[in-house]
């Protein structure tokens, strides 16, 4: 791990957070200091709380500021400083060949120290689309990306890499259940405060230690399956709203391959079948069409749930992610996303609440939604953008190796990259 990206956060959940307009003197001198403070050694003790000084000390953060002139050259002024409150927000610096973004955080008594700071990102200098498409066309395995206008015809693609191809995305199925449950409410088949018992669960996520058949509503289920990705709340959905129904959303947002991706399997299901007990079940599976996928869930369905997976099984290396799986282009994606810009309600604030990429990188939006997945060899990620001028924006990729874990950070990174510079 590289020393810039240790942690260096130390954020006092007793300072006060009163919202504040602009920066205040205190804070706006704090971050004109982080510039001299990366440039060259000296002066910690008058700029750093001692508190922050116990969890990272004088050496260590020499060695940081230093590794990050050796990757970006000279600090060279101070940019952008947004604040969320008179004592904490975001500062961004100018190095030769980047700019990184920082939180920082003051203490609100005199004089002012600092008592968190944490590295969030950074932008190359001379960055552009074409490098990052081409960083991510060069991924061992697959790749596909798309980036599209959003407006009140069909989304416009602006940069696209094999955006057509069906790819493994993992938990980024969700958002059909997510979408689901907005056509349902605003027919008034459903209410986002219904009330339905929790189950069946999954193996993995919070509401998997929840008690059984607790009472959840569907906002509550939804904002877990979406924010934190729960499973268990993601098969509850699934059985709760109708198979058929969400599977019938899928064609709805213009899903371009419904006969590979259908029926939607729940996430037992999904690992269940990709169990080494279960093998002549995934053989079935692979080899049927959609309506003989579905019977075969029916009549193995005790095969199929949360206690036959063995996550250990699956959880170092891609088992059958080229067949078992949540398939979709990254141009059904942008399909889905739209629509849920248009028809999403109050799903879209539940979008918001994870937005995938560092806050400082997220503020450069009016709103971000998001919703990816990940397993050993895929990753996905899911935005739907509204800039501050009002343009909307949908961003999809994946990443699949069927031989290899991905890089999660790594692609992180390139997604963040390729968003800033929508942002711009």
């Amino acid at each position: 791990m590289r020393l810039w990206s240790i942690l260096l956060s130390l954020i006092l959940t007793a300072i006060p957070m009163q919202t504040s307009a602009g920066t205040t003197p205190p804070y706006q001198s704090r971050a004109a200091q982080l510039l001299h403070m990366l440039a060259a050694p000296g002066g910690e003790t008058d700029f750093f709380s001692t508190l922050f000084l116990d969890a990272v000390p004088v050496d260590r953060w020499r060695a940081i500021a230093a590794d990050l002139r050796t990757q970006h050259g000279a600090p060279l002024s101070l940019g952008a400083v947004r604040t969320d409150s008179p004592t904490a927000g975001q500062v961004e610096i100018r190095y030769e060949r980047a700019t990184v973004g920082f939180t920082l955080v003051v203490a609100p008594q005199a004089p002012n120290l600092v008592v968190g700071l944490h590295i969030v990102g950074a932008r190359t200098a001379d960055d552009s689309f074409d490098k990052v498409m081409a960083e991510i066309a060069a991924l061992p395995g697959t790749t596909a990306f798309a980036i599209a206008r959003l407006g009140n015809g069909a989304p416009a693609l602006l940069h696209a890499h094999r955006a057509d191809v069906q790819m493994a995305t993992g938990s980024s199925f969700k958002l059909y259940l997510l979408a689901e449950i907005a056509r349902a409410a605003a027919a008034r088949e459903r209410r986002w405060g219904d009330v339905v018992p929790l189950g069946p669960k999954s193996f993995s996520g919070r509401l998997m230690g929840w008690p059984d058949h607790a009472p959840m509503t569907l906002h509550s289920l939804a904002t877990a399956m979406i924010a934190e990705s729960d499973n268990s709340a993601s098969d509850t959905l699934l059985f709760a709203l109708g198979r058929a129904k969400v599977d019938a959303m899928m064609a709805a947002t213009g899903h371009a391959d419904v006969d590979k991706a259908l029926p939607i399997l729940t996430t037992a299901e999904a690992f269940a079948l990709k169990m080494p007990a279960n093998a002549d079940l995934r053989r079935r599976y692979e080899e049927a069409a959609p309506a003989m996928r579905r019977t075969l869930l029916r009549t193995a369905a005790a095969r199929l749930t949360a206690d036959k997976v063995d996550v250990g099984s699956v959880a170092e290396m891609p088992t059958a992610i080229d067949s078992i799986e949540w398939f979709a282009s990254s141009q059904d994606m942008i399909g889905l996303l739209d629509w849920l810009r248009r028809h999403g309600g109050d799903a879209l604030p539940i979008m918001a609440v994870n937005p995938g990429i560092a806050p400082a990188d997220a503020k450069r939006w009016r709103y971000l939604g998001y919703k990816g997945g990940s397993e050993p060899g895929v990753m996905a990620m899911n935005m739907l953008a509204q800039g501050r001028n009002g343009a909307w924006y949908a961003v999809s990729g994946s990443w699949n190796n069927s031989a290899a874990r991905v890089e999660e950070g790594k692609f992180l990174t390139l997604m963040t990259r390729a968003l800033n510079l929508l942002a711009e």
